[in-house]
């Protein structure tokens, strides 16, 4: 089934305490990795251990490179201290660039069999200094990638609120 529950942006989880925000110096500047967690009730099954979590990610390159996002690793660990490593290329089909000053933004999910949990990992990006006067993006993808560094992804929460599963019988509300 498919969810109309839109994950909350920045500005929505003012104040909650569930997402992460963790800079990574680099370059002269910092790379910025934000992300908001949400429940999922629409997509859950709490009779069947059944707990699906969507979450934003928002990776912001302050730095005077330009970067690209090669790889992500992910450790996550439920309520019963059961944790997995979850690795692979790019993030939802994309490798991106970002030029000096940009953002990407993404969406994703994580199922879990028990009704919080946490994410937290980093992504492996390369850099390059940015684009010179009449150089295309072909060239650009070619060039030389001297720069290798990791970007921290800092803890986050994954809760079902009490409000979405009722404690008592697991049904959804």
């Amino acid at each position: 089934m498919t969810s109309e529950t839109p994950i909350p942006g920045p500005s929505s989880l003012a104040g909650d305490r569930r997402g992460s925000d963790a800079t990574t110096p680099f370059a002269g500047g910092l790379l910025r990795v934000q992300t908001n967690p949400v429940f999922l009730p629409d997509q859950s099954d709490p009779d069947e251990r059944e707990y699906v979590f969507g979450y934003r990610v928002r990776i912001t390159n302050s730095t005077d490179r330009i970067v690209q996002l090669l790889a992500r690793r992910w450790t996550i660990v439920d309520a019963n201290g059961k944790t997995r490593e979850v690795e692979g290329e790019g993030v939802v089909g994309r490798q991106p660039i970002l030029g000096p000053g940009q953002f990407f933004q993404y969406e994703s999910f994580c199922p879990l069999p028990t009704s919080w949990g946490t994410m937290e990992g980093a992504f492996s990006l390369r850099a390059r200094e940015a684009a010179r006067e009449g150089e295309t993006a072909s060239s650009l993808l070619d060039g030389p990638w001297p720069e290798n560094f990791e970007a921290r992804v800092a803890r986050f929460y994954l809760v079902a609120s009490e409000s979405n599963v009722d404690a008592g019988t697991g049904a959804k509300a």
